[in-house]
């Protein structure tokens, strides 16, 4: 599948590497435009995984096959080498690319998420919001926040949602999304990536926490880094913009 992307060109054309972004679960390729503007040396590629965005629909969601788009999306733009940077589901179909092209990946950065089979359901309120707006097909954001409102309390989880609604429907695939959520929850474990990477967690979030998560990436990637931002949560690159770029930053020189 070739995913629906957005190319910003360096103005200062070099030869670094592109960089290619992706977003998380109910995403879309603006989520990480606060870090795609950072690279100004650098030719950025963000991309809207399938379900999401722009981005085909499709019945059938894993990470070998989100692996997959991204890497026949890269062949269609010509694009051979390149750094990564994914951020939750995003952070896990990056992992999964560096499995299927290692030689191809330069730098890979993964955003609060471990290569771990979560069991915690953090979406279920989440979810019951959107079937909600789904069913109701309101024809304003408005009208959708009110609902999502008797489900869901944080207003930048409403905003966040809201930003892939359009003309009364979502743009996501809703319900292949919750057909195949364990499967996104979940995880496969791939063989040991000896290349460096770096994982970067919110210090306050709940996705790289447990020893269970530090152990898996220990375990797959053995010269991985491992960061705390602190006083960020599992939005760390929006909260925390300036920090992540730096860390960023400073690993893929």
């Amino acid at each position: 599948m070739i995913l629906n992307h957005q190319i910003q060109k360096s103005e200062n054309p070099s030869e670094l590497e592109p960089v290619v972004l992706i977003h998380g679960l109910f995403g879309s390729l603006s989520n990480l435009g606060m870090l795609a503007r950072a690279f100004d040396q650098r030719t950025v590629i963000q991309l809207d995984v399938r379900n999401h965005g722009l981005s085909e629909h499709s019945e059938q969601m894993n990470y070998a096959l989100m692996a997959q788009d991204v890497l026949e999306t890269l062949d269609h733009l010509q694009i051979e080498k390149f750094s990564l940077i994914g951020h939750s589901m995003g952070g896990k179909i990056s992992m999964k690319v560096a499995e299927k092209a290692e030689n191809r990946v330069v730098g890979l950065i993964v955003l609060d998420i471990a290569p771990f089979a979560y069991q915690e359901n953090h979406h279920e309120q989440i979810f019951k919001a959107l079937f909600a707006v789904q069913e109701a097909a309101p024809a304003s954001r408005l009208q959708a926040t009110e609902i999502m409102k008797k489900f869901i309390q944080e207003d930048m989880v409403i905003q966040f949602l809201l930003k892939s609604f359009t003309q009364g429907k979502w743009r996501f695939n809703l319900n292949a999304i919750f057909a195949h959520y364990a499967e996104i929850l979940s995880w496969q474990e791939i063989k040991p990536y000896t290349k460096p990477v770096l994982f970067l967690r919110g210090g306050l979030s709940p996705y790289i926490h447990k020893p269970e998560h530090f152990d898996a990436i220990q375990e797959q990637f053995p010269v991985a880094e491992i960061k705390e931002v602190l006083n960020a949560g599992h939005w760390l690159h929006a909260e925390k913009t300036d920090e992540v770029l730096l860390e960023i930053s400073n690993f893929l020189k």
